[in-house]
């Protein structure tokens, strides 16, 4: 059903519900007035009501009909806005399809374009290579040419030659003469050089067995030994008597004889440490006889002492006289002879230097004896090599020049001072005494065991090994082995020939001696090493 049809169907029950009530109304008011009257009362009322009603009617129609068109006309307009709306999406995926062909259009062409630069630049290969291979051609040609022009000249030059080959004796004698001059010259100089190297491994023969035989003549000890000291405690008691009360007997302690007394909680057991080792042998003895006297108190503890100090500077000196009178050496001065005692209570490298200074001046004396040399000077200078470490820790200066001064003071000889002086090469050596000591000094730090160092020095030392041998050019690669007894060089061949390898590791051998400081010595050996290679197919 339509609208038009629904509203006027609408009005009329309207109007029929409006009547009804128009006689209810009339029905009651008669009964309330009366009877008379009654009818013409309810004619009037009804109509009346009959014009209301129509009139009641007509509006609702009229708005109903309002209503309707406004309806219709917001229907219309939804419709009209969501056809908008459809059109415009539309547009859009129109638009987004026209670009979208556009972009593979515009990639369709640049690949195209990107194909026809190929084509163009294969062509002008092409090209390229033609105007090579006629290039080529041309070259051949010329080439042959050449040779056919070489070959003329050739056979010119022979002929030229066969013409001047007629020389008379004398030239052909004086020519014949010089040949046999420089072919001989040639061989004297290889036969020379045959002489030398036979002449040094004879003398690097007899070097070896001289100090084969001085070391297998020698079993010396090896010995190490640290900054601090353990003192053994009848029972830990003993620590409290050692401290005192509120301290005083150790502070009394450590004032007395310069060291640190470390108690801690390892039982029966007290350490005395300090980097002067004669004063920590002090207080090793001192607290020693401590315990064993029993009375522990500040003025005992001075006391006993002075003690210890004054017995062991005599056994120093016992020390230094046995030294001496074991090495065969006479005429001391009584300062050096103590010098020399306290080298007991000094290392180097783990190295006790009393038992090294001994060593080297054996082992100079032996190969001195079988070079027939002077085997008293060896000796002397090899036990007073590094008599001036024993100062380093109380005077400034290196080993070797407190040692030459101490030397020169109590009146050694200029022989014996250049030994002391010449055995690190700070100097240039003055006699064949002079580099015993020196090897000597070497075989004896140098041996597996004589001395030890810190980790952390040793890996410093092997660190800058590689650094020095790869600071230098033509170096490809370098290995320091032996723990750092030997440095291993490859070079590049190409860069570096035998004479330059040579002079390589001669460089880099000085400038480890310039720059580093370590027991014994470092073997420098460069490698230069050419290979060919190819492959059968």
């Amino acid at each position: 059903m339509s609208q038009s049809l629904l509203y006027p169907t609408l009005a009329g029950v309207a109007a029929g519900l409006a009547v009804v009530l128009g006689f209810l109304l009339l029905y009651r008011r008669g009964q309330q007035r009366g009877a008379t009257g009654v009818l013409a009362t309810a004619q009037r009322e009804a109509a009346k009501l009959r014009s209301d009603t129509a009139r009641e009617a007509e509006r609702l129609r009229a708005e109903t009909v309002r209503e309707a068109e406004a309806a219709k006309a917001e229907v219309v307009l939804a419709a009209k806005m969501e056809s908008l709306k459809l059109r415009e999406d539309l547009d859009r995926e129109l638009q987004r399809k026209r670009d979208e062909w556009e972009r593979v259009e515009r990639r369709a062409e640049e690949r195209s374009r990107g194909q026809d630069r190929q084509v163009e630049e294969m062509n002008a290969r092409e090209r390229s290579l033609d105007k090579r291979e006629e290039a080529l051609g041309q070259k051949e040609l010329a080439l042959r040419a050449r040779e056919g022009e070489a070959d003329k000249l050739a056979q010119e030059q022979r002929a030229r030659l066969e013409r001047v080959a007629g020389l008379t004796t004398e030239d052909a004698r004086r020519e014949i003469l010089q040949r046999v001059e420089d072919e001989a010259r040639g061989q004297a100089a290889a036969l020379a050089r045959d002489i030398r190297e036979q002449a040094k491994k004879g003398a690097d023969r007899e070097a070896r067995r001289i100090i084969a035989i001085a070391t297998q003549r020698l079993a010396a000890e090896t010995t190490a030994e640290s900054t601090v000291a353990a003192v053994p405690l009848p029972n830990d008691e003993m620590k409290g008597r050692i401290i005192g009360r509120e301290g005083r007997n150790i502070r009394a302690f450590e004032t007395a004889t310069g060291v640190d007394v470390i108690i801690d909680d390892t039982p029966d057991t007290v350490i005395v440490s300090c980097f002067d080792p004669v004063r920590r042998e002090v207080a090793r003895r001192a607290l020693e006889a401590l315990i064993q006297d029993g009375r522990i108190h500040p003025g005992r503890i001075e006391e006993i002492v002075v003690k210890v100090q004054k017995e062991l500077e005599a056994q120093l000196v016992e020390l230094g006289e046995q030294a001496a009178y074991d090495t065969g050496i006479h005429g001391l001065h009584p300062e050096l002879v103590r010098l020399v005692g306290r080298m007991r209570y000094r290392t180097s490298y783990g190295q006790n230097i009393y038992d090294h200074s001994k060593e080297v001046a054996w082992l100079a004396g032996m190969m001195a004896a079988e070079l027939h040399l002077d085997v008293n000077l060896a000796k002397r200078g090899g036990l007073l090599h590094d008599v001036g470490k024993v100062l380093t820790h109380d005077n400034e200066g290196t080993h070797v020049e407190l040692g030459v001064e101490v030397a020169r003071r109590y009146g050694e000889s200029a022989a014996v001072i250049n030994c002391i002086q010449a055995h690190h090469d700070d100097v240039p050596h003055e006699s064949a005494e002079s580099v015993l000591v020196q090897a000597a000094d070497a075989i004896s730090g140098s041996r597996p065991g004589a001395r030890r160092e810190a980790f952390e020095t040793y890996v410093k030392r092997l660190t800058r090994l590689e650094e020095i041998a790869n600071g230098f050019p033509g170096v490809e690669k370098c290995n320091v082995i032996q723990a750092g007894r030997e440095v291993r060089v490859v070079v590049t061949p190409d860069r570096i020939d035998d004479g330059a390898a040579t002079q390589l590791s001669e460089t880099i051998a000085r400038r480890i001696e310039h720059e580093l400081q370590y027991p014994g010595q470092i073997k420098v050996v460069v490698i230069r090493e050419t290979r060919a290679v190819d492959y059968a197919r």
